[in-house]
């Protein structure tokens, strides 16, 4: 004990001189943190962003058919009614008018199927199924920047739903 003592006074200013030397190492571990940190913050956001885009698909598809499935497919009116059910998918209304609902969605994405199913017996009844294909994803945050590769955007695969018509 005595000759840590000892030691200290010897060299008086020695831990003041550390101290001061070490007063800028915080600042660089952080910003060596920083990087990595916000890297993973904003692909989290992206990926969020990204999520939510694809269920705003998901339930725009599933209200364009449920909005088809109380039509008769063998009615007069059913032309109309697969144009106002495509407006349904890509406005949220059926008179085509507004916003999209996902930026980039068009009418042309949006595909109607009328499914027979009259494999078994009894009564036949009449699916349709309605499909939203070729829609794309794209970044607001360019992935290239951050990891110097990959794509600035993705095509989501086919989102489809079925119901049967009445």
């Amino acid at each position: 004990m005595n000759q840590i003592r000892h030691t200290l006074q010897k060299f008086p200013g020695n831990m003041q001189n550390r101290q001061k030397a070490m007063h800028g190492a915080v600042a660089v571990e952080f910003a060596l943190l920083l990087i990595p940190l916000l890297m993973l913050a904003l692909g989290a956001a992206e990926f969020g962003r990204a999520m939510y885009q694809y269920n705003t698909l998901v339930k725009a598809a599933r209200d364009s058919v449920r909005y088809l499935s109380h039509y008769n497919p063998a009615s007069i009116n059913y032309t109309q009614a697969q144009t106002e059910a495509k407006c349904l998918a890509v406005y949220g209304n059926s008179e085509c008018t507004g916003q999209t609902l996902a930026p980039g969605l068009a009418t042309s994405m949006v595909n109607i199927n009328p499914i027979n199913t009259t494999t078994a017996e009894g009564t036949p009844i009449t699916l349709v199924e309605v499909k939203i294909t070729g829609y794309i994803f794209n970044f607001i945050l360019d992935p290239r920047t951050f990891l110097g590769g990959g794509e600035g955007s993705i095509t989501f695969d086919d989102i489809k739903a079925t119901m049967r018509q009445s």
